[in-house]
């Protein structure tokens, strides 16, 4: 983790936030040489919809639309 001090991080802070942003490492910022604050990436955000939530991790295995060779009464 990049450290920095806070007066150096006032001077630079939207080119830090870009550069934590692309390299996802975060950077702690002091003051006096004391910690104070940490500039880090969002946790994974949670999707907005659960429409495409599993996208990739399930498979379709022949053909999900043609009519099933079970003879049933809807009837009964």
């Amino acid at each position: 983790m990049q450290i920095i001090r806070a007066s150096e991080f006032k001077a630079k802070c939207l080119a830090l936030m870009d550069q934590v942003a692309a390299s996802g490492k975060g950077i702690l910022i002091t003051k006096n040489g004391k910690p104070v604050a940490e500039l880090h990436p969002p946790r994974s955000l949670r999707p907005k919809s659960p429409f495409g939530l599993h996208k990739g991790l399930m498979e379709i295995k022949g053909d999900i639309i043609a009519p099933v060779d079970v003879k049933w009464d809807a009837n009964k």
